[in-house]
């Protein structure tokens, strides 16, 4: 408990670099992470009259919706028209109008009804892509700029996940990474500036179907990275089977990107190192939610 009072001491003066992170944009989380700040009370006391920025405001998209669908039930219209006209849930509907007067039900045709349900459905599948969609505008922007040191731990994970890794009945030290994702492989050669790694240490090899156009991806990778093709090293051909029934087969399938990096025992330890510093730092986070 000491030590927590003590970490809170300067109130004012994490009050006010609380404040300017928050004019500056940044989220509630961004501020905690920066301010180490893992009360809750306290982030909500350090914040406290300070309105969030407008890009973390999630918009209520239903409110325009719920006024169409009360405009269109006064005009008489069924819960199956007014479903397929805005691509709600009748549950939706029936909450939004159920003070309004009901209007005078016909008799459909099987086929009116089909078509009403299909529409109805694409509408609804319509939304749910907005809504995809905004989320994942959200998130993004939430991310905002990363330090080198959120990069650094990023990248550990990504390449524990995907990186080639030592084993005690084979000891490979060193940085290999393989990934058919471009996003993926940007991101890895960020991370590998962020270590230091300079230019004339990293080779690079297409691992490729052979029935594919290795030139032609090796050149789509080359430009990638920045780099000229003759620096790639002999590509790794997988032999092709006719018996599989391979799903990569179109223009855009392009292999695997190889990249190693030269003397990189040391950063591997690193590497390596880093991670299970991250799982120990996860763990015991966790043990403090449970307690």
């Amino acid at each position: 408990m000491a030590h927590s009072r003590n970490k809170y001491a300067d109130f004012e003066g994490l009050r006010e670099r609380a404040v300017a992170l928050r004019r500056e944009g940044l989220s509630r989380r961004q501020i905690r992470d920066r301010l180490h700040v893992d009360n809750n009370d306290i982030l909500n006391r350090l914040l406290e009259g300070e309105p969030p920025p407008e890009w973390t405001k999630r918009p209520n998209a239903k409110d325009d919706v719920r006024e169409r669908a009360r405009e269109l039930r006064l005009q008489g219209w069924t819960y199956d028209r007014i479903q397929v006209e805005l691509g709600c849930s009748k549950s939706s509907i029936s909450l939004w109008v159920r003070d309004l007067p009901r209007p005078e039900r016909r008799k459909r045709t099987r086929e009116e009804a089909s078509a009403i349900a299909k529409r109805g459905w694409e509408a609804t599948l319509r939304l749910r892509e907005e809504e995809r969609q905004r989320t994942k505008q959200v998130a993004t922007r939430e991310v905002a700029q990363m330090t080198d040191r959120e990069l650094f731990l990023v990248g550990v994970g990504l390449y524990w996940a995907e990186g080639a890794k030592d084993k005690s009945y084979s000891r490979r030290e060193r940085l290999q990474f393989i990934n058919s994702d471009p996003d993926v492989i940007t991101f890895y050669m960020r991370w590998l500036d962020v270590l230091g790694v300079v230019p004339e240490r990293v080779r690079f090899r297409v691992s490729i179907h052979e029935s594919a156009n290795v030139a032609e991806a090796e050149g789509f990778w080359a430009s990638l990275v920045g780099v000229d093709t003759a620096a790639f090293q002999t590509p790794t051909l997988k032999k092709h089977n006719p018996k599989t029934n391979r799903k990569n087969t179109s223009d855009t399938y392009r292999g695997c990107l190889v990249i190693s990096v030269l003397k990189s025992a040391d950063l591997y330890r690193r590497m390596e190192g880093a991670w299970y510093g991250i799982v120990g730092a996860a763990s015991a986070a966790d043990l403090a939610n449970r307690a």
